[in-house]
């Protein structure tokens, strides 16, 4: 049985946000409503014209937001499943990784940051903190950098193909960023067959003169490289010591995703 379900206030505004406003809420509408909906009874919660409610629903069944049931009836998309479980997986692996996190910097007692792939470039989401560092660190949260010059961008290349790392290379043109950034293919091919022997990538001062960094991998369930935990510091206090403790907690990170090493 639906509940019962009251439209908001027609919105002020016109125009393309007055469009948006529309989508949302037919979506709202649809998603207090188990079964397909017939438009009649979707232009009648949402206060919209039937010919106005017909457009935007048309719109969104082209995109996956909405699919069509029965003639002139209408659910909600698949795509709409595909967008929530990328912001499931996300706050998944934060939620995650964050004690753990912690855990390595209390050890380290440097930056630790947790970085996902978007597009060409890592978006860092976490990041642990004692704000010892005297260089500008990067990996601030919501920063994002190109995957060529970052350690965890490195760990998503290397999992690419021959071909997809060259597409990469074109599309981007690696643009350099210090002295030891990694601007030509056959250098970045070079790193990344060695982060794929190790199991673990490197920014060694590439984005910023003095900073060095260190990433393992994080795997869920299914063994898909959904993160990177990466160790950033001044370029003096950098310890080869950290690498089997990072490669440790981003191994505990995946097992609380599921990951079975080995499997």
């Amino acid at each position: 049985m639906p509940r019962s379900y009251s439209p908001p206030a027609p919105a002020a505004v016109k125009g393309p946000i007055q469009v948006i406003e529309r989508m949302m809420t037919l979506l709202d509408v649809l998603s207090h409503h188990p079964d397909p909906v017939s438009l009649k009874q979707l232009a009648l919660d949402s206060g919209l014209h039937p010919s106005t409610a017909h457009r935007i629903l048309s719109a969104m069944a082209a995109s996956g937001f909405v699919e069509r049931g029965d003639p002139g009836s209408y659910r909600l998309g698949m795509r709409l499943l595909e967008l929530g479980n990328l912001v499931k997986e996300r706050l998944g692996v934060r939620e995650t990784a964050l004690p753990l996190m912690r855990e390595l910097h209390a050890k380290i007692g440097e930056s630790v940051n947790l970085g996902v792939r978007q597009g060409d470039e890592i978006v860092y989401v976490e990041r642990t903190s004692s704000g010892r560092s005297s260089v500008r660190v990067v990996h601030l949260v919501g920063a994002q950098a190109p995957l060529h010059v970052t350690a965890v961008g490195k760990l998503y290349l290397a999992q690419g193909t021959p071909s997809e790392v060259k597409d990469y290379a074109h599309r981007t043109g690696l643009p350099g960023f210090t002295a030891t950034s990694l601007i030509t293919l056959p250098a970045l091919e070079q790193e990344l067959a060695r982060v794929r022997r190790e199991s673990v990538a490197y920014d060694n001062e590439e984005i910023e003169m003095g900073l060095r960094c260190v990433a393992a991998p994080i795997r869920d369930d299914s063994g898909e490289l959904v993160a990177g935990l990466s160790v950033s510091a001044p370029a003096e206090r950098y310890d080869p010591a950290w690498v089997p403790l990072i490669r440790a907690a981003a191994d505990a990170i995946s097992a609380g995703l599921g990951y079975a090493a080995g499997r």
